[in-house]
């Protein structure tokens, strides 16, 4: 974040004059009009603190998460309505500049309204508006026993982050309600410490599945963004998260593979260590993973990061038929309609949500069960995703 600070700053400086003056036209209350500033001054004060900060996740952590939900509610309805203003100000130029039009700031106000109320329920309500996403995928050597087998994935929990217990027992009882055969993990069940997870204990080993639920580490599990006292409390903490995750019911896959069998046969769960591009740590290692499963088994892999599918996977000696990762969250940011999707983290990662196919081979990117940073979700919302696998 604390790299995009100069460029939030810009956009605040460009966006809020247009705004104020369309507001300014409606009204003269002066409470009104310097609540408006005082609004832009604290989310002004607070970038400059994270910009001067040598660690700001570190440093202010409670502090950075409501930067970014009022920073939200202030530039995106702005600028929304700004192409309103400036259609507005080219029809000025050519009339001498008059005053502003009301019936356009009133305008360019309805339109501001419209991002301004989608963005406060995201950021009240969102959190736990779970999604149950369904995809059918179908392979010519599957074998026959598995033709209808049902995979219930979820990833990126970060039980750090939550406040309702009613929200996430929610979520737990529409997982079951999938009545999947097994239910998957991807990583970052915690965003730092293993400690996260007390409170959670009891609800997620409520997670049934008829053969199995099996997870992965992701990114945040391991510690690395947290600055310890000693290196051994750091190991110490990854040591009792992997003893969470047996206490929850999964299965933790560290760079090694199951066999899953029904009616005499099988297909082969894999599952990496995290291992990302563009900074990430690469803990994990899949010709590790890989090296007792048979070439003609039908395989299935859990990696983390979506950015292992092309850097690392599709280039595998072994055919890998599906993948499935998290990691990006969607941004928990966007838009999702009629078929239709963007996040600002298209630009970071190709593969960033839903289903990807390439060279016969599948990647689904779940878009999260929980959140961080951002204490909501805007478009992207939280999600349950169920894959049905099906013979060709």
């Amino acid at each position: 974040m604390k790299k995009r600070v100069p460029f939030i700053l810009l956009i605040i400086f460009i966006a809020d004059p247009y705004f104020y003056q369309a507001v300014k036209t409606l009204t003269a209350n002066s409470l009104i009009l310097s609540a408006y500033w005082l609004f832009d001054v604290a989310i002004v004060a607070g970038l400059i603190l994270v910009m001067l900060s040598r660690s700001p996740t570190r440093t202010m952590p409670r502090l950075i998460p409501w930067l970014m939900g009022l920073m939200l509610l202030s530039i995106v309805p702005k600028i929304a309505a700004l192409p309103v203003l400036l259609l507005e100000d080219v029809v000025r130029l050519f009339r001498g500049f008059p005053p502003r039009s009301e019936w356009v700031s009133w305008l360019a106000v309805a339109i501001a309204a419209v991002p301004f109320i989608g963005l406060l329920y995201g950021l009240t309500g969102g959190r736990h508006y779970y999604k149950v996403r369904k995809e059918t995928l179908t392979f010519p050597d599957l074998p026959e026993a598995f033709d209808g087998f049902t995979i219930t994935q979820l990833s990126d929990i970060h039980s750090g982050s939550f406040t309702s217990r009613d929200g996430v027992e929610k979520g737990v009882a529409m997982v079951n309600d999938q009545q999947s055969d097994v239910i998957l993990f991807t990583g970052d069940l915690v965003n730092n410490e293993a400690i996260e997870m007390d409170p959670w204990i009891d609800t997620f080993a409520q997670l049934k599945a008829r053969m199995g639920k099996f997870s992965v580490l992701g990114n945040h599990d391991y510690g690395d963004y947290k600055r310890w006292e000693h290196e051994s409390d750091k190991k110490f903490n990854l040591v009792r998260l992997k003893e969470v995750h047996k206490e929850i019911g999964f299965k933790l896959l560290l760079d090694e593979a199951v066999t899953i069998q029904k009616n005499g046969q099988s297909i082969s769960l894999i599952g990496v260590e995290n291992w990302g591009t563009g900074g990430f740590h690469q803990y994990g290692d899949l010709q590790k993973a890989t090296t007792w499963v048979p070439a003609n088994a039908f395989k299935i892999l859990m990696s983390h990061d979506p950015s292992h599918w092309e850097a690392v996977t599709l280039g595998h000696d072994k055919h890998i038929h599906l993948t499935l990762s998290g990691h990006t969250h969607g941004a928990q940011f966007g838009i999702e309609v009629f078929g239709f999707k963007w996040s600002p983290i298209k630009y970071i990662y190709k593969q960033w949500a839903g289903l990807y196919q390439k060279a016969g081979r599948y990647l689904y990117v779940n878009r999260g069960f929980g959140f961080l940073g951002l204490k909501g979700r805007v478009g992207i919302w939280p999600e349950i995703t169920v894959i049905t696998l099906a013979k060709a």
